[in-house]
């Protein structure tokens, strides 16, 4: 078995399935990292303690996707010829998964897609992860999928249900694994005032550079200055299309804390003490209900709509009125509050690596 990956997101999703593998007899895991990411990446692997077999260490300052892509078919291929594996694993919709499934493609090596069939409909929404993620689909032998949505999605499509997995998102066994490992307290968050209510805050996408990133950094200035009992949390972006004008709208004011981006386990600890989540991130999405927080959307569409469904998100957009409208209820009104707080995650019972391990023996048998 071979898994591949190159950024957090991805780490954070295989680490549980990786940890099950190397559990369980009949399955030998070799784990290639391709270093899309490096810091951010290297501090997963730290905090889950997941033994990697190689790293391609592609990543190099200002890397362009083309760049990326183009280094990962290249030197993918020699790990594939090395390794010789049964089936190859990918996950989600990065540039590292759909150029690790193209290679993997041409070597005529089977390929199991996690996270399969999350879609938005719109190629460029989001870009590129929702063509990188189509695309995955096509040159995929069996799709792991993550809910009942993402399963008609893939049928949608033209693939045959004899090929598709419903397990559930490893991202929830991945905060269950987590929480036991979560310190106490990080010194990161030393100045603010957990006496207030904290509305944690994530806000990146590429769609969203320029006018939208403006609407969402004025509409949090507005809802900190009408909430004189709040502290807002934010890791900027280091990209600085975000944190130009982050720092520009957001510096200045008042119980605003700018901060470096943050660790899984530092953002695990914020998640569980905040008070309401706005955040433009795929992962928050689905691991807000874990921690039994009401999650603001900050994206005009979103390819994971079981927590809107359940009423645990919703979709606000990128509008200044309707984000500062939505805040204002839930921070005004107990009962609206209330009612978006998750029974349970509409995401996983932290049981979707066992589930796959179960599909595996099937599959290769």
């Amino acid at each position: 078995m071979l898994i591949a990956f190159g950024t957090r997101p991805e780490a954070v999703k295989f680490a549980p399935l990786i940890q099950k593998l190397r559990q369980t007899s009949g399955f030998k895991c070799f784990v290639c990292l391709t270093g899309q990411h490096r810091e951010m990446l290297a501090q997963v692997i730290r905090f889950f303690k997941i033994d990697v077999d190689t790293d391609l260490k592609l990543m190099r300052a200002n890397q362009s996707l083309e760049y990326v892509s183009g280094r990962v078919i290249i030197k993918f291929g020699k790990i594939i010829r090395t390794v010789k594996p049964d089936l190859l694993f990918v996950q989600g919709d990065t540039a590292t998964a759909l150029m690790v499934a193209i290679s993997s493609f041409y070597s005529r090596v089977p390929i199991a897609h996690l996270e399969a069939g999350l879609r938005t409909w719109d190629k460029y929404r989001p870009f590129p992860e929702e063509i990188n993620r189509k695309l995955i689909t096509h040159l995929a032998d069996y799709h792991f999928s993550p809910s009942p949505i993402a399963t008609r999605n893939l049928i949608h499509e033209g693939v045959s249900k004899l090929r598709i997995y419903e397990v559930g998102n490893t991202v929830v066994d991945a905060v269950q694994l987590a929480r036991p490992l979560v310190k106490k307290k990080y010194t990161v968050f030393k100045s603010v005032n957990f006496k207030n209510r904290i509305l944690f805050i994530t806000a990146h996408r590429r769609e969203s550079f320029g006018q939208g990133l403006r609407e969402i950094f004025n509409g949090l200035k507005e809802i900190v200055q009408r909430h004189k009992d709040i502290d807002l949390v934010y890791p900027v972006h280091l990209n600085p299309k975000v944190s130009t004008l982050a720092r520009k709208i957001l510096g200045r004011v008042k119980r605003v804390h700018l901060m470096r981006p943050l660790t899984y386990e530092e953002t695990c600890w914020i998640m569980n003490r905040c008070y309401l989540i706005l955040t433009d991130s795929g992962g928050i999405q689905e691991e807000a209900p874990s921690f039994k927080k009401p999650v603001l959307v900050l994206r005009d569409v979103t390819e994971r709509p079981e927590g809107i469904k359940a009423g645990v998100a919703q979709l606000v957009g990128t509008n200044q009125h309707k984000i500062v409208s939505a805040a204002n209820q839930l921070l005004n009104s107990e009962t609206a509050y209330k009612r978006m707080i998750a029974k349970t995650n509409p995401y996983g019972d932290g049981k979707a690596s066992e589930r796959i391990i179960t599909s595996l023996r099937k599959i290769l048998r």
